[in-house]
């Protein structure tokens, strides 16, 4: 049914199409609920500057969300992300009101964009133009992946072990391959490179046997320039780029080849070709999200390989380094006992920033999660925290007050992942009417969702909110310095503070108290924008404080203009809150502490709290 109502779809926008073929894009809808002056579509347009993500107004931004979701993996619906648009807007509701999402990666399956060899299904395509939509009208930008794990669901038999997701049946057809098998096989991603039928039809992928990769670029450039036409101009101006291929890997290297020389010989020209088919479909100012070698920053060393486009040379501003990080050795459950600890991904996540700074662009680490059942799942609330914190800052909470010009960009990222069905799936494992997958993710045994429906069928968070909804730096008018966050999230009844503050700030700390607390320092650039700051549910207006150079504020004051502090809307009419923060002033040095843990503070205090950090930060920002 789910098939069939998206070809249904299909036939009726490719009729529209027709009818309004001479109309170029749809007609733009008006503002978006909750939007002020600096909304405007000329501003959400991104690119790279200095090697951070700007936008049309200057500010750097930071995207934070999640991917929408493995259920393209899958094929229940056909796919899609969703079963229909109405679940997309529900979805899209939970990022922004549960999640404290700004963006999404929304996959595509390349096996449902061209199921027949040269043809792209305008069916599939509507449906997916429409449920991206969904979050568009939310006021969420937008990465579209086209994804793939195991190359193709294709090469397993209804009797596999496992499953994969990406390439069409007649790609699987053309290049013969043997039946697939892992051997002694413990997780599926092992299947990478030891399943021989991986292994060859990647090889033959990269290597464009039988033109399938000419084949699959036609379809993505034919993906793009639908989305091009079919969303209005405002739509369009939140798609942030296009990731090209999820964790691209050889299949194997031939002889004398390293993952180095693969990246430089094979990849790279892959994506430069990628990069033309953008600029043909209209995304010439859009960058390409590109992923390096998969097991570049593999944290388990025999896994980890030489990669990270390291001879690219710039590829800034046409292209963002792309990445995805997850702690192998708590997933082994083997190699990592106990849990995270504070800092625990600093060198990870810095390593991350390191390469983007060598290649001259902005960096997003578009995947990263932790197993939330099985027998590793205890680790989740540490492993996720900690994945935040590097996320947020290159420094160990310990550390983050004494060396705040050490902090390094705020890191973009989307966490695997959103699937609205988790736990409640149907699906026929490799086509297999006696295989039908219910639990988790119903993909390779992964359960990582944040959310699920309850029996009400409203989305529900699956982890702490504490955890998910974030206080971050969405849009900094200048150059952020430093920023932390201090969730106080939860790992069973323990509160996990890895970052208090120091006993040589008494006033500061009795501010926060045991409550949630963020620092923003900042270098403005004269915008008369203002940074902005995602507010989390935790953090209602009327009892957030905010100790700023700018002012103090006991209670946030409705945004009625510009105003040094003010809270307002965020776009899309579904109630969540930013603090927009206002300094017209150029390459001055700015902070602001906000906390949640206040209540009713003095006015006295609040002044000892503000020239304890006028001291700070006059002596530890330069």
């Amino acid at each position: 049914m789910a098939k069939l109502r998206v070809r249904l779809l299909g036939v009726l926008v490719s009729l529209t199409g027709l009818l309004a073929a001479t109309g170029g894009r749809p007609v733009a809808a008006a503002s978006l609920p909750g939007s002020l002056w600096f909304d405007a579509p000329a501003s959400a347009s991104l690119t790279v500057r200095d090697g951070r993500l700007v936008d049309g107004l200057g500010r750097e931004v930071v995207l934070r969300g999640y991917n929408v979701s493995g259920e393209t993996k899958l094929e229940e619906n056909g796919g899609l992300p969703f079963a229909s648009v109405a679940d997309a807007r529900k979805s899209a509701a939970a990022v922004r009101a549960l999640g404290g999402g700004n963006a999404v990666r929304f996959l595509l399956s390349w096996a449902h964009a061209e199921p027949v060899r040269g043809q792209a299904d305008t069916a599939y395509l509507a449906a997916v133009t429409d449920q991206m939509r969904a979050f568009l009208d939310a006021g969420i930008r937008v990465l579209p992946d086209f994804h793939q794990d195991l190359h193709s669901r294709h090469l397993f038999g209804q009797g596999s072990w496992y499953t994969g997701d990406g390439a069409p049946k007649w790609v699987v057809d053309a290049g013969s391959y043997p039946a697939e098998s892992c051997g002694v096989c413990f997780f599926w991603g092992q299947n990478i490179t030891q399943n021989q039928a991986v292994t060859r039809a990647s090889y033959d992928f990269w290597h464009n046997a039988y033109g399938v990769q000419d084949a699959f670029l036609a379809t993505a450039e034919k993906t793009m320039a639908y989305l091009t036409r079919y969303l209005t101009e405002d739509e369009f101006a939140q798609v942030v780029g296009f990731d090209p291929y999820n964790e691209p890997y050889a299949g194997r290297y031939d002889a004398g080849e390293t993952g180095r020389t693969w990246e430089r010989n094979v990849l790279w020209p892959f994506y430069a070709r990628f990069r033309a088919r953008m600029d043909a479909a209209g995304w010439q100012d859009k960058p390409a999200f590109v992923e390096p070698n998969l097991f570049w920053n593999a944290n388990i060393s025999f896994r980890r390989q030489e990669g990270g486009l390291l001879d690219a040379g710039t590829i800034g501003p046409r292209y963002v380094l792309n990445t995805h990080f997850y702690d192998q050795k708590a997933i082994s459950g083997i190699l990592m006992w106990g849990k995270a600890g504070d800092g625990q991904y600093a060198g990870d996540f810095g390593t991350v920033r390191d390469r983007a700074a060598a290649l001259g662009t902005a960096a997003v680490v578009s995947e990263f999660g932790h197993p939330l059942s099985g027998s590793v799942s205890d680790k989740a609330p540490t492993v996720l925290k900690a994945m935040y914190q590097a996320l947020d800052s290159r420094l160990p909470g310990a550390r983050w007050w004494t060396e705040p010009m050490n902090s390094g960009a705020v890191l973009s990222g989307t966490q695997w992942q959103w699937d609205l069905y988790s736990g409640r799936h149907r699906e026929l494992m490799n086509g297999n009417p006696g295989k039908v997958l219910t639990v988790g993710d119903a993909w390779n045994g992964e359960d990582l969702s944040a959310v699920a429906l309850d029996d009400s069928g409203s989305p529900v968070l699956r982890q702490d909110a504490r955890l998910l909804d974030r206080l971050y730096p969405g849009a900094t008018a200048g150059t952020a310095l430093a920023f932390t966050y201090e969730d106080r999230s939860r790992d069973g009844a323990t509160t996990l503070t890895w970052n208090p503050v120091p006993d040589s700030l008494p006033h500061v700390a009795r501010l926060v108290g045991s409550g949630q607390y963020g620092v923003l320092v900042w270098r403005s650039n004269g915008s008369a924008a203002p940074t902005e700051l995602h507010l989390p549910a935790s953090f209602p207006p009327a009892s957030t404080t905010v100790v700023c150079d700018l002012g103090t504020a006991a209670g946030l004051p409705a945004s009625a203009g510009p105003a040094p502090i003010a809270v307002a809307d965020e776009p899309g009419g579904l109630g969540g809150k930013r603090l927009l923060l206002t300094a017209s002033d150029t390459a001055a040095v700015h902070y602001a502490l906000v906390t949640n843990g206040a209540t009713a503070p003095s006015a006295s205090l609040l002044s000892a709290a503000r020239a304890e950090l006028s001291a700070w930060a006059a002596r530890e920002i330069s």
